[in-house]
Order: C-alpha cells, then sequence, then structure tokens
C-alpha cells in the first residue's frame, strides 16, 4: 500500500487479503458501480442487473459500492477484508478513482489490456481514505504543431484517468494548424489544418524544412466521441483556441479577419512567435462565436474554454486606422486595453454559451477580463499571484518545472528539446501554492497542469517520452498537494506503465533507441537553461502593461 501514486490520506494496512473471484459482481448504484468496473476492465467484473437467475446474493456480490455525497466530490473510502471489499464514493469520479487505487494494489499485469493465462488477483487488506487537493489537476496537449490522431488523445484520456487527473487541455488552433471542423467556416479544416512543410532546425537563425506535408483535424463527431470518453474516465476536455494571436492558421483560410485584409497568409512551417494577429472589429468576434458554439455543441456540457490570449504582437492594430478608430470609440487608451477588451468579449459570448472562459497570463495584465475568467500564470508565481490577488482563480503552469517540453537532463543523449533540464524531482519539489501566498490568495489556485507542446514531439511515442513518469510526480503533488513518498512509490509504478505499454523515459536516463542520435533529434548542445527562461520572463513580469511577446 505504499506504492501507490498519488499517494491516499489515509492507508491502514491489515492482515490477510481478498481475492478477486472470476467474473466477480459489484452490487451498488449502476453510475458507481460502472466506474468501479471500467477502473477494473481487466478483471471482467459485473453489476448485479447482469447476474441471471434474480437478485444478487452477499456470496455472489462482496464487492460494493455506496454513494456517500457528504464525502464530498472526488472523494472516496475502500474497506478490504478477506471476506468483502466495501467502496464508498461521493460520486462517480471517486469510485472511478477508488477502482484506479485497487488496480494499483493488484500486481502490475493488471495494467495490461487483457489477462494472461493462469492470473490470480489479490490485493492486501486494509482502510484507505481520500480526497484530492486540488480540484484542477490537468495536462496540456499542443495538437497544432503536431498533430495527434484521435488514438492518441484517447489513449492520453486512459492514462490521465490512471493517475486520478481530470482535465485534458486541447491546443487546437495555432499559427502552425488549425485542428478541428468548422461546418460554418469550412476552409478552416479544408485550408487552415495543413502546411506544406516543417522546419527540422529548432532554433533562431537557420532555416531547414522537410519538404514533407503535415497536418489533420478532428470532425466535430470526433470531438464528441473524445468528450464522451473523457466524462466517462472523469476527465474533462478543455477546448482552445488561441487568438488574437497565433492566428496564421486562421488567417491563411479567412484574410479578411486580418488587421490588414489584403495581406496573404500561409500556415506558419516554422517554430516562434509570429506578427498574425486576428483584427478586433465586430465581425471577428461574430466569426468566432459562430465557430466556439459549434465546438461547445460538439463537446457538449463545456464548463471551461480556452481562448489563448498570450504572445500577440499588436503593431498591426496600432498600424490600422480603423482599428484605431475602433480602440477610440470604445473609450480605450491602449493597443493593450484593445486586447484585453477583446478577450472580455469573447468571455462574455462564452458565458453566454454555458462555458466559463479561460486565458493565459498575459491576458490578464490590463485588468480588465471577466472577473470569473480563469488564468494559467506560465511565466511564473509571481504573476500568478497578482492575478489571485485581483481576484481571478489561477491554474499553476509556470515554465518550471510543468513545461515538459524541456529535457529531463543536459545530455547529449537526450532528444532534441526546447532546453534544459526539468526533472522528476523538479516536478515532486514543486507546490501549486506558495508558502508565502495569503490564505485569499491560496484560495485562488484550482490547481495544476503539466504542459506538452509539440514543436519537438512529432508522434506518441516521443509524447510518452515526455509526458511520463514526470506526469505521474505531477498527478501526486496535484492530487495530495505535496511529493511526500513519490520517490519511494515510482519504482513499482514503472513496472505497471510496462504493463501498459508506455514508452516513459527510465529515470537513469533514455534507452539506446530513445537517444538522440546525431541526426536531426540530436540534443543541442546549446540548449537554453530554464533557469535562463525564468529569470527572463521574470523580468517581464515586473511590466503590468504588457502584452508583447515574451519568448521565441
Amino acid at each position: 500500500m505504499t506504492d501507490l501514486i498519488p499517494r491516499p490520506r489515509v492507508i491502514e494496512a491489515a492482515p490477510g487479503s481478498f481475492e478477486f473471484v472470476p467474473h466477480a459482481v459489484v452490487s451498488g448504484p449502476a453510475d458507481l458501480a460502472g466506474a468501479v468496473r471500467r477502473a477494473l476492465a481487466v478483471l471482467d467484473l459485473r453489476q448485479g442487473d447482469e447476474v441471471p437467475g434474480g437478485p444478487v446474493t452477499p456470496r455472489q456480490a462482496p464487492i460494493s459500492v455506496e454513494r456517500d455525497e457528504s464525502l464530498g466530490p472526488e472523494a472516496y473510502a475502500v474497506s478490504v477484508t478477506p471476506e468483502a471489499l466495501r467502496i464508498v464514493a461521493g460520486d462517480a469520479a471517486g469510485a472511478l478513482y477508488a477502482g484506479q487505487t485497487l488496480r494499483q494494489l493488484l500486481p502490475p499485469d493488471a495494467f495490461r489490456s487483457v489477462p494472461l493465462p493462469g492470473a490470480r488477483w489479490t490485493i492486501p487488506c486494509g482502510r484507505i481514505e481520500d480526497a484530492p487537493r486540488f480540484s484542477w489537476r490537468g495536462a496540456h496537449l499542443d495538437v497544432s504543431r503536431h498533430f495527434m490522431p484521435k488514438r492518441e488523445v484517447l489513449r492520453m484520456i486512459d492514462l490521465l484517468a490512471v493517475h486520478k487527473l481530470n482535465r485534458l487541455h486541447l491546443h487546437l488552433a495555432d499559427d502552425q494548424g488549425w485542428r478541428v471542423e468548422s461546418r460554418a467556416y469550412p476552409l478552416l479544416h479544408e485550408i487552415g489544418s495543413h502546411r506544406t512543410r516543417t522546419t527540422t532546425k529548432h532554433f533562431r537563425g537557420e532555416a531547414a524544412f522537410d519538404g514533407t506535408p503535415h497536418g489533420g483535424h478532428y470532425t466535430l463527431a470526433d470531438l464528441a466521441e473524445i468528450a464522451s470518453y473523457a466524462r466517462a474516465r472523469a476527465v474533462t476536455i478543455v477546448p482552445e483556441i488561441d487568438v488574437p494571436g497565433h492566428a496564421s492558421a486562421i488567417l491563411a483560410a479567412y484574410p479578411w479577419l486580418g488587421a490588414d485584409p489584403s495581406r496573404r497568409y500561409e500556415v506558419l512551417d516554422r517554430w516562434g512567435i509570429s506578427q498574425a494577429i486576428l483584427s478586433p472589429l465586430p465581425g471577428t468576434i461574430d466569426f468566432l462565436t459562430a465557430v466556439f458554439a459549434e465546438i461547445v455543441e460538439a463537446l457538449g456540457h463545456l464548463p471551461y474554454f480556452h481562448i489563448g490570449g498570450d504572445e500577440c504582437v499588436l503593431d498591426d492594430w496600432a498600424a490600422s486606422a480603423e482599428i484605431m478608430g475602433h480602440r477610440q470609440s470604445l473609450g480605450l487608451a491602449t493597443p493593450a486595453d484593445l486586447h484585453a477588451w477583446f478577450l472580455r468579449r469573447l468571455a462574455d459570448e462564452l458565458a453566454g454559451l454555458g462555458s466559463r472562459a479561460v486565458v493565459w497570463d498575459e491576458a490578464f495584465v490590463s485588468g480588465m477580463l471577466r472577473e470569473d475568467t480563469i488564468v494559467m500564470p506560465w511565466r511564473g508565481v509571481q504573476v500568478g499571484r497578482r492575478a489571485a490577488a485581483a481576484g481571478h482563480d489561477i491554474v499553476a503552469t509556470s515554465v518550471f518545472p510543468l513545461y515538459f517540453d524541456y529535457a529531463e537532463a543536459a545530455s547529449p543523449e537526450e532528444p532534441v528539446a526546447i532546453g534544459d533540464a526539468i526533472t522528476v524531482g523538479d516536478v515532486t519539489a514543486f507546490r501549486p501554492v506558495p508558502g508565502s501566498w495569503t490564505a485569499e490568495e491560496a484560495g485562488r489556485v484550482l490547481g495544476a497542469q503539466f504542459q506538452l507542446w509539440t514543436e519537438r514531439i512529432p508522434d506518441g511515442r516521443t509524447l510518452d517520452y515526455r509526458a511520463w513518469p514526470r506526469g505521474c510526480a505531477m498527478a501526486h503533488v496535484a492530487w495530495s498537494g505535496s511529493g511526500e513518498g513519490f520517490a519511494g512509490a515510482l519504482p513499482a509504478h514503472l513496472h505497471r506503465l510496462d504493463a501498459y505499454g508506455v514508452e516513459y523515459r527510465p529515470p537513469e536516463g533514455p534507452r539506446p533507441w530513445q537517444r538522440g542520435g546525431t541526426g536531426t533529434r540530436r540534443h543541442h548542445p546549446g540548449a537554453v537553461p530554464v533557469s535562463q527562461v525564468m529569470r527572463h520572463l521574470e523580468e517581464l513580469t515586473h511590466e503590468p502593461d504588457s502584452t508583447r511577446p515574451s519568448l521565441g
């Protein structure tokens, strides 16, 4: 019971063990029993109403699940004796997490897709009580820079559920690609979803391209499927359409949305920040509202919708007489104020659709956002503290240590990364709420999530390497509030990931086939240390009126 990730609040071991019999029955409310069965699918459990021959007898049903809403959302308690297994859960998510905890108490082969011949399933007796420290425990997946097929998204959802992570932030639109069907504006996916080539160099000042087209998008039906799959695993999808900057893919399809409608754009084939920016005029608001409505309808109940707001170059706005006239008509003093007004208007439209807006921290600096807008302070804790003090809920997303596109070691054996280095230990030591914050500021922290930007993550195998086991550490911290017990539990947990088929980065370093080598995936000897990046970002956050791009 000491090898559990994340670590439960209460663990009490007792003598003996409980053995699951073939086709054991789970009795209790259908939604809770179904959640337990989903987590323990390898056991082929049944629900009481599926047993032929009438009511379930105690002999048939040593496994029971009950609802107790007083436990709170996502909370559960498990009691195990040799004779019976009893689960009490606050809701279906709590029942699912109880099942995931029981799965970890089984042998690692419980993480395979089917049971191996002769498998016996036993768990130790005892009691576990658990509830999350934070309500937002997430992962951000950028599918714009490199498109990830639907199968990879569904697999990521499964892995989030295994680790009791409950948010998948899908970065669906950026300069390098638009990734969702639009029936209202079909050129978005017909033109904006693919580029003619991709840069093979990873730093500024170098120009080399692979000459290979890249692209892909999800249909609205795909989004509906993804959302339904996620809900069944207690994961909420948070879509992101990043505006008004990072707009090359949108403007390649609909150039009239730009500050200069006569300019023509292409889907960007290189990394970094572009000057492509949508105009803040009413026609753009109407366009985006129609597209947002399509996405909200496809995803169903959608509590959160991310609208970006980061790294905007406002020069084209300042150069446009029409846009500056619009700014003056609104009584706004600067282009930065217009940037904040634009995002607030979109947040108002989303509120009408039943969704709460989420933004990156550059969108917060003018102080003009809707009060209920959630801020993700990627540039560090100081700007996060300012947002919390101003009354905004925040989700910790700081580059250090939550950007997993950084290498895990400054070693030539590592594959190419944006910089060096963020280790498992760095993540384990992270605290979403710094100890120096006031109680009111701390109460604004919803949780944390790790970021997977995919300029250097071209496929699912690389995604596994970057995400795990650092994602395990983040899950541990976001659930329990600290990294206590993680290091001791990780070796056993890696055996579970092996059985699952996760191609994680081993703690001792990459396997021979995971190394960067000497080709396009080689580790760059001049990769920027993450400490230097954080110093730079810290300097930028002292300029509260800046929406200028901060990092290329």
